[in-house]
């Protein structure tokens, strides 16, 4: 029988980590002197040891450890194997943020792409057809208003356009959908916005699918925004 502190040295382990197993019944000592307090170990224990130091390398959490001890190997495989997809999971996503963050070192821009998932939206639009971008600005109505843009990429001639109306319009659903957003800062100005945007979807290889929608929004205190909102397919799954 060895003490704590020789079967920690044996074990490589701690004796506060002896101590916690013991507490949360993970791993109790053959015996325990009643006058001294110390605690016993025989080599059943150090074998239990040993298989939870091996569960633990595995990646599985200690009270997930407790059910598997004595669990067949069919089950404790069946645990090893949502540990792997899990860590699998983590290193996409990972990389994927790696990526991201590579991409706004290498080009430096003044808005900060994110993609998600949005809800669908009704509007009431007035459609129009604009020769040149430069016209947006002449038929976008003042906060708060939405400006809707038919683009795959940056325009060279002709496009669709749309603006909301409180007035009697044309209805418009837009359809649950995977978009990239951009909150524009107000130095920025919204072309030079749109500008980056475009560069950083086909930096990204995502596919425009549906309008660019271009929302000036404005709060209590009269402070203004614009949010660029593109709907995309293809790429990277979207990032929480």
């Amino acid at each position: 029988m060895w003490r704590i502190g020789q079967l920690a040295r044996m074990a490589g382990v701690s004796e506060r980590t002896l101590r916690h197993y013991d507490r949360t019944g993970l791993l109790a000592p053959a015996a325990t002197d009643r006058a001294t307090g110390y605690r016993w170990y025989g080599v059943a224990e150090l074998s239990r040891l040993e298989r939870i130091r091996a569960l633990r390398r595995l990646g599985l959490p200690l009270r997930q450890i407790a059910d598997l001890l004595e669990a067949p190997e069919a089950q404790l495989r069946q645990a090893a194997a949502e540990i792997l997809t899990s860590i699998r999971r983590d290193i996409a996503t990972l990389s994927a943020t790696a990526a991201h963050v590579e991409d706004h070192l290498a080009t430096p821009m003044s808005i900060l792409p994110r993609q998600t998932t949005v809800g669908p939206r009704h509007l009431r639009v007035h459609r129009l057809r604009l020769d040149h971008p430069a016209g947006l600005a002449a038929v976008c109505p003042a906060p708060p208003a939405t400006l809707l843009t038919w683009l795959r990429r940056l325009p060279a001639g002709g496009f669709d356009a749309a603006v909301t109306t409180d007035r009697d319009g044309e209805r418009l659903v837009l359809p649950a959908r995977t978009v990239v957003r951009a909150v524009v800062p107000p130095a920025a100005g919204v072309v030079r916005a749109g500008r980056e945007l475009f560069g950083w979807l086909e930096r990204h290889r995502l596919d425009v699918a549906g309008p660019t929608v271009e929302e000036h929004l404005v709060d209590a205190d009269g402070t203004r925004a614009t949010v660029l909102e593109i709907s995309v397919s293809g790429g990277p799954a979207p990032l929480a």
